[in-house]
């Protein structure tokens, strides 16, 4: 199939592209062309400013796709501006456990229905992040409801290639005995890998299923757990303070993002304790080196 991603050159979008590029497909990536990627002449590659009707409507004009795989629709007109320019047969996009108003254990994608918030076109910067992302769901299901598309909504998402660090961050500070500042040490977390992300949403990239999906690892695990685990391997102990660092993940809930639908559709995540320690042991081996 012709698959255009829009984004691609980080993250799990990079797991996503190398899968789609392994299951044959032909792709394309369009990026502002300010990041570099090791894709070589393995895709096509297209330079746009995805926030500019204009931009998109320009380089978009008379090409058509099979699937787009948009992981950077962040608000209303970020959809508005994709699918008013590019015709596609499937359109995929990466949404987030943030548009939940109550998380909780078990979160299933009936708790938030975009059909019935009332759609704003809005831009990036003009409400929360939460808000915005709700919004981006909003127009697709209701502005494009004759659109062959589903939205994907990850939990956190960690890996050695995470550019945000977040979890890094407590197995950095419980080696280097920098205090921290948690307020939900023994919330309960739910998270997916960015390898597991990727081959997800390649894998919704080929199939016909439409609507709202949940994407995440099976389990949770809390900031404790970690920061014990952490303790064990190193012989350090985590400086806990109300003056510390404020810990990324400050305020999340106890929360876990059902999967039961994903598994119909025929995508089983692995059990999230299976692979987190791996993980956790190298930004151990990462933070011990800058000691």
């Amino acid at each position: 199939m012709e698959i255009l991603v829009l984004g691609g050159t980080k993250y799990f979008g990079v797991h996503m592209v190398e899968e789609l590029i392994r299951k044959g497909h032909n792709v394309t990536i369009a990026t502002r062309g300010m990041a570099k990627d090791s894709y070589g002449n393995r895709v096509r590659k297209l330079i746009v400013e995805r926030t500019s009707a204009n931009s998109m409507a320009e380089v978009f004009r008379n090409k058509t796709y099979d699937v787009v795989c948009d992981n950077i629709a962040y608000c209303s007109n970020d959809v508005k501006f994709a699918l008013d320019s590019i015709k596609c047969n499937r359109y995929v996009m990466t949404s987030t456990v943030s548009v939940y108003d109550d998380l909780h254990i078990n979160t299933l994608e009936s708790d938030f229905n975009p059909l019935e918030k009332p759609l704003k076109w809005c831009d990036r910067a003009d409400y929360t992040y939460d808000e915005v992302k709700r919004l981006a769901e909003c127009a697709l299901f209701q502005a494009y409801p004759s659109q062959n598309s589903v939205a994907i909504r990850f939990p956190f998402v960690i890996g050695t290639d995470d550019y945000t660090k977040r979890l890094y961050f407590y197995i950095e500070h419980v080696v280097k005995g920098i205090p921290m500042f948690i307020d939900n040490v023994d919330a309960q977390l739910g998270f997916v890998s960015s390898n597991e992300a990727g081959q997800f949403l390649a894998f919704l990239a080929e199939q016909e299923c439409t609507g709202v999906v949940n994407g995440s690892s099976m389990g949770t695990i809390s900031l404790r757990e970690i920061i014990t685990y952490v303790e064990g391997k190193t012989g350090r102990r985590a400086v806990l303070s109300k003056v510390g660092d404020n810990g990324p993940y400050n305020g999340a809930p106890d929360y876990s993002l059902h999967t039961g639908l994903a598994s119909e559709w025929g995508f089983d995540f692995s059990p999230l304790k299976s692979w987190i320690y791996e993980l956790i042991d190298k930004y151990i081996q990462e933070a011990m080196v800058k000691i």
